[in-house]
């Protein structure tokens, strides 16, 4: 890999949701983080495990569902509406249920849709899958479910699912990146030196142009954008 043809250091690369990212990150059993909860991110900053955050890039979020759209809820540019719109027809949604960023943020937007987050798990039509976004997207297509995705999964994914993009461009679907250097003085085991240089290296200008045009080839648009405002 670049990084470590460039620095030297050996990356040990963990994929987990970032709720799971973060708990590592507390408990030191990580150098860096790379994640996309910015709430949940300043909270571990303001508990003293973190001595870096930079903003990295961004993609946004997109609900996606089956062709029929029992719920009417096509074209609209209203994510909470579109929840809202979703339970009152109680139409099957599939939720992650894990503690990720995504799940993180669809929760956000059940709240702003005027739902009660902690009884959505009582209804019959919203179902939590417990795993990552590959699998969830693919039980969603399976089941004929309605489900919240970052685009980018959704993009790599497309050509073996039976779901669509329904509701996008709202604000709130705005979906940043931030990379976190874990507190050594806190957590003596972590690798400061590799953390930080992998921190730099993220937004050096030869990576973050790497960043900006990946998945243009193949879907004729980026996965992730760099610049803009850190949100």
């Amino acid at each position: 890999p670049l990084f470590e043809k460039q620095t030297g250091h050996t990356v040990k690369v963990i994929g987990v949701g970032t709720g799971a990212a973060l708990r590592m990150g507390e408990r030191g059993d990580a150098d860096v983080l790379l994640v996309h909860a910015p709430k949940a991110e300043e909270a571990f900053m303001a508990a003293g495990h973190g001595v870096e955050r930079k903003y990295v890039m961004y993609n946004n979020f997109i609900i996606v569902g089956p062709h029929d759209d029992p719920a009417q809820i096509r074209g609209m540019d209203d994510a909470a509406a579109a929840l809202k719109r979703i339970a009152e027809a109680t139409a099957l949604w599939i939720s992650r249920g894990d503690d990720s960023g995504t799940h993180k943020k669809e929760k956000a937007l059940w709240v702003d849709a005027g739902l009660d987050v902690s009884t959505l798990a009582a209804q019959d039509w919203y179902q939590e899958s417990g795993q990552g976004m590959g699998a969830t997207l693919r039980i969603a297509s399976e089941k004929g479910g309605y489900t919240l995705t970052d685009r980018a999964t959704y993009l790599n994914l497309q050509d073996t699912l039976h779901l669509e993009i329904l509701v996008e461009g709202d604000p709130r679907l705005h979906n940043v990146y931030h990379v976190i250097v874990v507190n050594p003085e806190k957590h003596p085991g972590v690798h400061e030196e590799g953390a930080r240089a992998f921190a730099e290296f993220l937004l050096s200008p030869q990576v973050q142009e790497i960043i900006a045009s990946y998945g243009v080839d193949k879907f004729g648009q980026p996965l992730f954008h760099v610049g803009g405002a850190d949100q």
